[in-house]
């Protein structure tokens, strides 16, 4: 079996793995990252969304050989030194979770739309959720904890926090 050289949150590994392996498969079953969730296995529920190289990207249709090389962030590389990346902290303030199913890869679709839209509007935010999926119907709350993570972090850049 090929050898496949990965970046999973900042640490390089190489992984026994065919290469047309979905990546989801790779992070779950070989490198034990579960956080990462197998939803419909289309990439059109977002449950297994990870980051590639900052981007948000369903990694159930991403095989391993498409992302070596590149740097994947699953929702068990967000936090860092102990402490919660801020959208898991708004998240838990703004109780934007019923099951849990789809929050790992709300959470890493949100922290990929304010790497590139610090301060989104709603419109922006549905936009960028369109392919997350909750069954339960937290959108309201989604939203709302995405506003905080935003907030928060201009606040943080502002020096007020």
């Amino acid at each position: 079996m090929p050898s496949v050289s990965l970046n999973v949150n900042g640490k390089p590994l190489k992984v026994d793995a065919p290469a047309d392996e979905a990546l989801l498969a790779v992070l779950r079953n070989r490198l034990d990252l579960t956080g990462t969730k197998y939803g419909c296995g289309e990439g059109q529920c977002g449950a297994c969304t990870v980051l590639i190289d900052g981007q948000p990207t369903t990694s159930c249709n991403t095989t391993v050989s498409d992302a070596a090389g590149k740097k994947i962030v699953t929702v068990e590389g967000l936090a860092q030194d102990g402490r919660l990346h801020p959208v898991q902290a708004a998240f838990l303030e703004a109780e934007a979770f019923q099951c849990g199913y789809c929050t790992p890869g709300m959470v890493v679709a949100c922290v990929g739309l304010l790497r590139s839209n610090a301060s989104p509007s709603a419109d922006d935010v549905a936009g960028a959720l369109a392919r997350n999926v909750c069954r339960c119907g937290t959108y309201p709350r989604i939203l709302q904890a995405v506003q905080i993570a935003a907030k928060n972090a201009a606040a943080t850049k502002g020096g007020a926090k």
